[in-house]
């Protein structure tokens, strides 16, 4: 089984702290983005996994492809990168990983998070996973016939079709399959919206009579804005507690300090009066004094002082001192 991976675009919504790192590079609950969605999808399908390819824009630099690679690795897998670097759209980014593209994969775009438990339909050509939503008019959903199987996407439709919104992960029995119809998109210059589409070698392929079927996922998390990304953090702290899995370092060190869990907090940290959580990630090297944080996301070195803190999301090497409560602050920013 291989996992691919198109990861290409910077996330504009999230900025300032996709100005210097990579959106799905940026920690949730003190493991990147991509890191979680990976082992998620790894441990959903219950197989080994033979390769893990990375569709990025060459500007992100050698120092991410190597985490990149560590990240297949860790699960026995071999890493790959690829580049797109002009956004051309979801199946341009895919075709360029197309050297990786034959047998069972699963293709899956970093920018989200699921927790999910069912087995994998693998008789099927095609699974495609969903989330039942409240307002699918604000998404891409599937239609399924009688027998449960997907005949349609329908893009945010404008009467009902079904609830069941596409959140961006596939299975494909044999993705060169997927690969012969991508190449025809582009030797065809099929183009929606200026961009090559998945979905129109989705289509080919149920034009042809290929089965399609729904894997429904239990949570689906977004981290497209600021927002959102510190809920997805807390969501997924709650999570990882209720697994019972340790996020507190043993190298945290307490001077007249409160955790309220549950907490992600990395090594060497140093909090002095000051009361932590619930639902905050800090990062390693982080020194926070005379402060309170709660639904938070710090990353990595940055020290806070004197600060009462609700829904932010501050970047590393940042220096704090204010008394701003709700705040997004980038990398190497000092607010004194």
């Amino acid at each position: 089984m291989k996992i691919i991976v198109p990861m290409a675009g910077r996330g504009s919504r999230l900025r300032p702290h996709t100005l210097t790192v990579p959106k799905p590079l940026i920690p949730i609950a003190g493991k990147p983005i991509v890191h979680r969605l990976v082992e998620d999808i790894a441990g959903v399908l219950n197989q080994p996994i033979d390769e893990v390819a990375f569709i990025i824009h060459e500007s992100f630099g050698k120092q991410v492809e190597e985490e990149l690679i560590a990240i297949a690795q860790k699960l026995g897998a071999k890493g790959t990168i690829y580049y797109q670097n002009v956004a051309l759209g979801t199946g341009h980014a895919i075709m360029c990983a197309k050297d990786s593209l034959s047998g069972p994969a699963v293709i899956a775009y970093a920018d989200t998070l699921i927790r999910a438990d069912f087995d994998l339909d693998t008789s099927a050509d095609s699974v495609i996973w969903v989330k039942q939503v409240d307002k699918p008019e604000a998404f891409g959903v599937v239609n399924l016939n009688d027998n449960g199987e997907i005949i349609e996407l329908v893009e945010k439709p404008k009467e009902f079709v079904s609830d069941l919104a596409v959140i961006g992960i596939y299975y494909f029995k044999d993705v060169a399959v997927l690969k012969n119809e991508l190449q025809a998109v582009l030797d065809n210059n099929i183009i929606h919206g200026g961009e090559y589409q998945i979905n129109d070698g989705i289509k080919q392929m149920m034009a042809k009579g290929m089965k399609f079927v729904p894997g429904k996922v239990d949570e689906w998390m977004d981290c497209g804005n600021k927002d959102v990304t510190v809920d997805t953090n807390s969501r997924m702290l709650n999570f990882l507690h209720q697994d019972g899995e340790k996020l507190v370092s043993k190298e945290v060190t307490l001077e007249n300090a409160t955790i309220i869990e549950p907490c992600f907090i990395g090594d060497n940290v140093v909090l002095k009066n000051a009361t932590i959580g619930p639902n905050v990630s800090i990062g390693f090297g982080c020194k926070i004094e005379n402060a309170t944080l709660k639904n938070s996301l710090v990353q990595n070195l940055t020290v806070i002082r004197n600060a009462n803190l609700n829904n932010a999301m501050i970047g590393s090497h940042v220096v704090y001192d204010g008394d701003f409560t709700s705040i997004s602050i980038g990398d190497y920013s000092v607010l004194e």
